[in-house]
């Protein structure tokens, strides 16, 4: 049983429902149903998320967990018996105010369903589905790409139908009982560990393989023959927000290319995971839930961000040092139009407040300000305590604090060198070590960014400190890379080259007097003007690094041309650094 549950039966069409309530019944009620082989107990990490906003209900399908199994077990599962028994239990729960409705693998199978048919016009309010696709919409996808098939979308076929290996092995008479009453349910619990990164807490339950067995017949019942004859009206009554795990090693994202033509109002989202995303990504889900319940309550249809990364980031937390300008401010940026939460955070109080300001107008439903020099320890690690009490546990951090010194290495002094490694290195080292604990501890995934330089791969004879700050963060962002990449953490190193930021105003020159210095900054800044590189351009390249997952990301033309050579004409690039600066 859910801990603080309140449990009741519902009996219907010969079987007995389990259902289990959570929260204050006056708010909406949101009801959770899970797939195949679960039980109701997949939803309990969500389901407390949810708890102090809504009404929650779980239940256990026919045949699973506490629930009653039909007699006889064929015939027993059919999409029309399991929407008698989500009307029964709605019915029970909240018979006089439409319900929202979460549906993960054959639970979200079944809730396509029941957004679909007649009957349940008016009783459901939204619809949340994750890894499972209506069965109908899968056939007219099958029928599609049979009546036209390109090579592409043979490729899709192919693909799909090797990811559904495990459908045709459920069709096979006695063995797939046999399997799970046997080795594999006692296996299963280890196999989810080691394959899907679900954690050993408590899940799956003891009626597993009871649960597996019976639900075979979820299969039996209906594949062949929806697909055969998928309904022609399978249109949704209400509100749909897709959830797509990019990961998932059973449906591919190819299947929902479609869904438009079947769901006139459809908010997608979509997250790096793998296909128990109830139990991997708890904390995501609970806040998709919540803003897409929420919004529809509120008598919209659809949530706010429309950026061209909003299915991916929409409502992700994000924290951006460095962000008072440049290229951080242009990074809050982009990420808020995708309409994630923005922490932004500077050394100067003004500017963060006001990239926080103007992140909340181009489209984060929240951002923040804080105030903070990334060099100092104490200072970050209140910072990240703040964070974590006040906003959650950040799900991208992106480390681009930097500051920029010119100089020959026997004009850089000790003290030079410090300023540089404690703002380049240390602070990016502070962010990685606080945040990324947090983002590991929590086991729910998370992207790092690591802001270095074309200057890490590129020698130099006039920026010794600097190039050596930018190479450490390189390697730095290389090696988190491994050691993370089992805890489902991406970490990616961006190399700009020239960008047409402030940096150069304020940069520092090495062994020279302050009127020179000045001027240096002068011709500095009017050399990277002409430039003219965007800092904008930067942002849309982190974003997609975090999205693609990609390790090291040289930017510009230049940046790219130069790693270019220090993969394959390192001589070349050595030759280079010889040359006097235009300064």
């Amino acid at each position: 049983m859910l801990k603080g549950a309140r449990e009741r039966w519902v009996r219907t069409g010969g079987v007995e429902l389990c259902v289990a309530e959570l929260g204050d019944s006056a708010q909406p009620t949101v009801v959770l149903v899970h797939g195949y082989p679960d039980s109701k107990e997949v939803w309990s990490e969500v389901a407390g998320r949810l708890t102090d906003r809504f009404h929650v209900v779980l239940y256990d399908v026919r045949g699973h967990g506490r629930s009653s199994a039909p007699q006889p077990l064929r015939g027993g599962f059919t999409l029309e018996k399991l929407t008698d028994d989500f009307l029964a239990v709605i019915d029970a729960v909240s018979p006089d105010r439409p319900v929202h409705v979460v549906g993960h693998d054959w639970g979200s199978v079944q809730s396509w369903e029941f957004v679909t048919v007649q009957r349940t016009e008016g009783r459901i309010a939204s619809f949340t589905s994750m890894s499972g696709p209506s069965l109908d919409h899968f056939g007219h996808w099958i029928n599609s790409r049979l009546k036209k098939p390109t090579p592409r979308r043979v490729g899709q076929l192919l693909g799909q139908g090797a990811k559904s290996w495990y459908v045709y092995a459920l069709h096979t008479p006695v063995l797939p009982e046999l399997a799970w009453r046997g080795p594999l349910g006692k296996r299963w619990p280890a196999v989810l560990r080691r394959f899907e990164k679900v954690p050993a807490d408590g899940y799956p339950t003891s009626s597993l393989p009871q649960d597996a067995a019976h639900g075979a017949w979820l299969y039996r019942d209906n594949v062949r023959a929806r697909l055969r004859r998928p309904r022609p009206d399978a249109y949704a009554h209400a509100p749909v927000q897709l959830i797509t795990p990019l990961e998932d090693a059973f449906l591919s994202e190819r299947l929902y290319d479609d869904l438009d033509t079947w769901v006139p109002r459809l908010t997608r989202r979509t997250l790096p995971a793998k296909h128990w995303i109830p139990r991997t990504r708890p904390d995501r889900l609970a806040s998709w839930i919540t803003e897409f319940v929420t919004a529809t309550e509120g008598g919209r249809t659809e949530v706010t961000a429309t950026g061209r990364y909003a299915e991916r980031f929409g409502g992700q937390l994000v924290l951006v040092t460095g962000a008072g300008s440049g290229i951080g401010r242009a990074t809050a940026f982009a990420f808020a139009e995708a309409g994630a939460r923005v922490v932004a955070v500077d050394r100067d109080a003004e500017a963060a407040t006001r990239t926080a300001e103007l992140s909340r107008l181009v489209g984060a439903p929240e951002a923040w300000a804080e105030t903070v020099d990334v060099s100092d320890e104490q200072a970050m690690e209140k910072l990240a305590d703040k964070v974590a009490a006040e906003y959650g546990v950040v799900d991208v951090l992106v480390n681009n604090a930097g500051i920029g010194l010119g100089g020959s290495f026997f004009d850089t002094t000790p003290e030079d060198w410090k300023k540089v490694l404690d703002v380049n290195l240390w602070g990016v080292i502070h962010g990685c070590r606080l945040f990324g604990k947090q983002m590991a501890e929590r086991g729910q995934g998370g992207h790092i960014v690591n802001t270095a330089s074309a200057a890490a791969y590129q020698p130099s004879k006039a920026l010794p400190a600097y190039s050596t700050s930018k190479a450490a963060v390189l390697m730095l962002s290389e090696c988190l890379r491994a050691e993370l990449a089992g805890q489902g953490i991406g970490v990616s190193a961006i190399c700009p080259g020239f960008v047409n930021t402030n940096i150069t105003s304020t940069a520092r020159f090495a062994g020279v007097d302050a009127e020179e210095e000045k001027r240096r900054q002068k011709k500095s800044a009017r050399l990277y003007g002409m430039r003219n590189y965007p800092p904008e351009k930067v942002a849309d390249a982190i974003l997609k690094a975090v999205v693609r997952n990609q390790a090291v990301v040289p930017v510009t033309p230049e940046a790219r041309g130069a790693h270019l050579m220090s993969r394959f004409t390192p001589r070349a690039l050595r030759a280079i650094a010889r040359l006097e600066p235009p300064l």
